[in-house]
């Protein structure tokens, strides 16, 4: 056993410690080990950090473990395909580190097991991402009593840490007051931008034989910057095939070129125009926060340096209100709170809740007013086939979920009409909501997130309010498509995404 603790420019509130019953740090293994599963990059990455403080600490080389498993639910080339490509930028970056670098994808369900265990006999500590969605959090609770060592969680997600409170909020407004009151002091303490520049520790020889052989490396070298070598490739493995790549590239070099565009070209008018689908104005970084291909700290610090932003500027007041308080230019106001307020508040509820993507953890006056009306006669009624092939009478909604099955995204404000039309066109809340569960889970590249289960639960009535009361929708807020069409522009958004 060693006592030994590296000094840690990271917040105790961002790290947690798994197996406290049994961990200890073993000084005779042979490294450090970072179990890379959900802040897929080199950069603005808290975990990296964590584990490259410990083997400075420990004097001991760092192995960077980065895992796609097979067996995940809505597994698909689309899924696959992204992940693949941030790795590939890792690897990149790892090669000019110290730092071993171990890519690994599953070939068929099962072949993995064994693999993590392997590899933690020899290390001496192990550090992974703390993810409150998906399989995740089961994953690393399971990993947890197979762990001989210390296993520790760190938080990379979002710039409030999602244990800086027990508090679960139930409404936007209250959420918002609370960072008004409570976030500037974590923005005094970002990730190191670059950890791996000008790094310093042993080389790791090589894994031991018995590992290397029974689980190769994936060779990404043959998939660099070639989408036909990635299809051959993914059309091997066990995955959905008819959910197809996008022309979206994964990794996080894509990722920066996106922020880098969004702040070049759309940012100055995403106040103005984001909830215009013809305009796609929206930052577009969804899919690389979910992956954690880009930190929403680099985002922020990329955004408020171009502004010239800082913590002066803030108000002195903390009212929960949408705008005022950050001090910036409205735009840049309006996606703070979009990135910061209502991204987080999904990772909040899912951080300390296990219900999250249950139907009885709406809110009682939703469940309440849905139940009273689920009987109502619906004038239109879809199965979940004819809703994922576009099959409806509203040439609006079948766009938006043509633009999901192509593209891998749909757009913000159609997502939400998405939603509504769906619990309007089935026979049952309970029955809308895995429908929509379904179709964003399978084919959205930010699916499985605490943000599309904040997104899927408001359309029926999370984080919401009482409306005035209709058929089938009781007092849960609703929204037609014609009402849409009135208020932005849609006529070339259709034809675009027509189903063919």
């Amino acid at each position: 056993m060693s006592d030994i603790q590296p000094n840690s420019a990271i917040p105790e509130v961002r790290i947690r410690l798994l197996n406290a019953a049994t961990a200890y740090v073993n000084p005779e293994g042979q490294y450090v080990l970072y179990w890379m599963i959900a802040a897929r990059r080199t950069k603005d990455n808290f975990g990296l950090q964590r584990a490259i403080e410990w083997a400075q600490a420990l004097k001991k080389p760092l192995l960077v473990f980065e895992a796609l498993r097979s067996s995940y639910q809505w597994n698909s080339s689309r899924i696959h395909g992204f992940v693949i490509q941030g790795m590939i930028d890792n690897q990149r970056s790892f090669a000019n580190s110290p730092v071993s670098y171990y890519p690994y994808v599953e070939p068929s369900p099962g072949v993995e097991r064994g693999l993590l265990k392997s590899l933690t006999e020899d290390a001496c500590v192990v550090i992974s991402d703390d993810f409150p969605c998906f399989f995740l959090p089961r994953m690393v609770k399971f990993a947890a009593r197979l762990v001989p060592t210390r296993l520790e969680l760190v938080d990379s997600n979002g710039l409030y840490p999602m244990y800086g409170t027990d508090r679960v909020f139930s409404r936007a407004f209250d959420f918002r007051r609370h960072l008004q009151k409570n976030l500037l002091p974590h923005l005094q303490h970002f990730p190191i931008a670059e950890p791996l520049k000008n790094l310093h520790l042993p080389s790791l020889a090589g894994l031991p034989p018995e590992i290397s052989q029974r689980w190769p490396p994936i060779d990404l070298s043959k998939l660099k910057n070639d989408d036909a070598a990635l299809n051959r490739f993914l059309q091997k493995l066990p995955v959905d095939h008819g959910v197809k790549l996008t022309e979206t590239q994964g990794g996080s070099n894509a990722a920066i070129s996106q922020a880098e565009s969004f702040l070049n070209n759309r940012l100055d008018q995403y106040d103005r125009a984001r909830n215009e689908p013809e305009k796609m104005m929206t930052s577009r970084l969804s899919p690389y926060l979910h992956f954690g291909h880009i930190a929403a700290h680099r985002v922020f610090r990329m955004i408020a340096e171009a502004a010239s932003w800082n913590s002066d500027q803030v108000a002195d007041h903390a009212k929960g209100q949408a705008s005022g308080w950050w001090g910036a230019p409205a735009a840049v106001e309006s996606f703070f709170d979009e990135m910061i307020t209502w991204r987080e508040l999904g990772y909040n509820r899912c951080a300390h809740t296990d219900d999250f993507d249950r139907f009885e953890s709406l809110p009682a006056w939703a469940q309440k007013t849905l139940a009273d009306h689920e009987n109502d006669p619906r004038d239109f009624c879809y199965d979940l086939q004819q809703f994922e092939s576009g099959q409806t009478h509203d040439p609006l909604w079948n766009a938006a979920q043509n633009q999901l099955v192509t593209t891998g995204i749909i757009h913000n404000y159609l997502r939400m009409l998405w939603g509504k039309k769906i619990l309007e066109w089935t026979t049952s809340p309970r029955e809308a909501l895995q429908i929509m569960i379904q179709l964003n889970n399978k084919w959205a590249l930010d699916g499985r997130n605490p943000n599309s289960y904040s997104g899927i639960f408001w359309v029926l009535g999370r984080y919401d309010r009482a409306w005035s009361e209709r058929a089938v929708f009781g007092k849960i807020r609703y929204m037609s498509s014609d009402n849409t069409a009135r208020k932005v522009k849609v006529k070339n958004y259709i034809q675009q995404f027509a189903f063919q």
